[in-house]
């Protein structure tokens, strides 16, 4: 009975032992997950494309570094893409409610904003995005506003009707892929979500959280990637 005595403490002791290490391993992970980098984002992880696809975007980094150095005051939170990464095959629906992807906007500057009626930040943002589009939409840029909601499209038309959004084109995905699809990538914390794509579909700068996009330093970031956009020659 003595020995027996001694066994019990001992074995309670190992798997205490053994359930304290576990926790220490979870914490560690999900440290190693959530604080790593200088600010204490998700480190972005490596995510390839296929053949000249990602070699063409690779090739822009110096292109990206220019357009997020244009990222100042209202727009800084505007991070150059580490390497600039394809995006052309993202995807979801048209405003004629047609499955595309980014590469159906090929030659185009784009502003991809994912935004739901339940985020408040995104309702806050919307008119400036749809100022923006008003005011420097063209043939060579666009704001690419994608509605997250799940469900159907009533409430988030009818939002956009209440506010008076009248530019943007009604981009929708109600399955969260897209959303999904940024977070596996890193590319996305949360709502809103913003991304600066450029005409070979090739991310060159993204930002999570809000901004006021009809100001100056929204539109000098813009104009700044058309200018990239200008000066780009093919392959580069």
């Amino acid at each position: 009975m003595a020995d027996g005595k001694k066994l019990i403490p001992t074995g309670r002791l190992l798997v205490m032992a053994a359930i304290a290490g576990a926790l220490a391993g979870a914490v560690a992970v999900y440290a190693s997950i959530t604080l790593s980098g200088n600010n204490g984002a998700p480190q972005q992880p490596a995510v390839t494309a296929s053949g000249a696809d990602a070699a063409s975007c690779e090739a822009k980094a110096d292109k990206a570094k220019t357009v997020a150095d244009a990222a100042t005051g209202q727009v800084a939170a505007m991070l150059p893409a580490n390497p600039p990464r394809s995006l052309k095959a993202l995807a979801f629906n048209a405003p004629d409610g047609k499955p595309m992807s980014l590469a159906d906007r090929e030659g185009k500057t784009l502003l991809v904003n994912l935004w739901a009626t339940w985020c408040a930040p995104c309702r806050a943002e919307m008119p400036a995005l749809n100022t923006l589009q008003k005011e420097m939409g063209s043939d060579k840029f666009e704001v690419v506003a994608v509605n997250v909601d799940t469900g159907d499209d009533e409430k988030p038309k009818k939002f956009l009707a209440e506010i008076g959004v009248d530019a943007l084109g009604f981009y929708r995905d109600n399955t969260l892929d897209l959303f999904n699809e940024l977070k596996k990538r890193g590319l996305a914390l949360g709502l809103p979500v913003t991304l600066l794509v450029d005409g070979d579909g090739c991310l060159l700068a993204n930002m999570n959280g809000p901004a006021e996009w009809a100001g100056k330093d929204a539109k000098h970031l813009i104009e700044t990637a058309l200018d990239q956009a200008a000066d780009a020659t093919p392959g580069t």
